[in-house]
């Protein structure tokens, strides 16, 4: 499903991010992303969204080649791919329902369907309740619940989270882990790039680790 071939990602003048990674990852695993700050897991997940093209070696994911996929293709792959940022990018001045419902309208979901798709993603993640509310309303920890409702909102076969329990109180934490987990259930294969690592491990997840740009295990 995600396969790195001798990738390497640079930026000018001359700092390497990424240098000659390689591994698989196959349909339904629990992959951590291990690493120091700066060790670039979120190039990893930069590269494998098709925010970020390799430098060098050959990165695929469902059997495309992201180093030379054309622009008008990288929507059609993120359709298959949830992201969940450090950056929300929630959209303050609309309501918690219509946050998660931005990604279905574009990709043009008929109303009812998007509808029904946005309430079961809220009650996945707590908020069905507060669907009207605005985001500023919402806690540190509601609002990162909001942006994973939106990145499985379209039943994603893929899903990419950096930090995700970053600067959450602890029950929080254990909270938001617990919901990647539950995807990772029913069968989502799922990238965690965290320093939260006992969060995850009741599901024995395969980690990967990076130091400076390479990879260690």
């Amino acid at each position: 499903m995600i396969r790195f071939e001798h990738v390497s990602r640079r930026y000018p003048p001359d700092q390497h991010a990424l240098s000659d990674v390689s591994f698989t990852i196959e349909a339904g695993e629990l992959v951590l992303i291990g690493g120091h700050s700066g060790a670039g897991k979120t190039t990893l997940l930069r590269l494998i969204a098709a925010i970020e093209r390799p430098s060098g070696g050959t990165v695929h994911v469902n059997g495309q080649n992201i180093g030379t996929l054309k622009p008008r293709s990288i929507p059609y792959l993120r359709r298959n791919l949830g992201l969940v940022f450090q950056d929300q990018k929630l959209l303050f001045d609309r309501s918690i329902f219509d946050n998660v419902l931005l990604p279905l309208a574009i990709a043009g979901f008929e109303p009812r369907e998007a509808a029904q798709r946005v309430r079961a993603a809220l009650d996945k993640v707590g908020l069905l309740a507060r669907e009207r509310a605005m985001p500023v309303s919402l806690s540190g920890g509601e609002q990162q619940r909001l942006a994973i409702a939106r990145a499985v909102v379209c039943r994603p076969a893929i899903l990419l989270a950096d930090e995700p329990t970053a600067h959450l109180d602890p029950q929080t934490a254990q909270d938001v882990a617990g919901i990647f987990t539950e995807f990772h259930r029913v069968g989502v294969t799922t990238l965690i790039a965290t320093h939260d690592n006992p969060l995850f491990t009741a599901s024995n997840p395969r980690q990967l680790t990076l130091a400076q740009g390479r990879l260690t295990t």
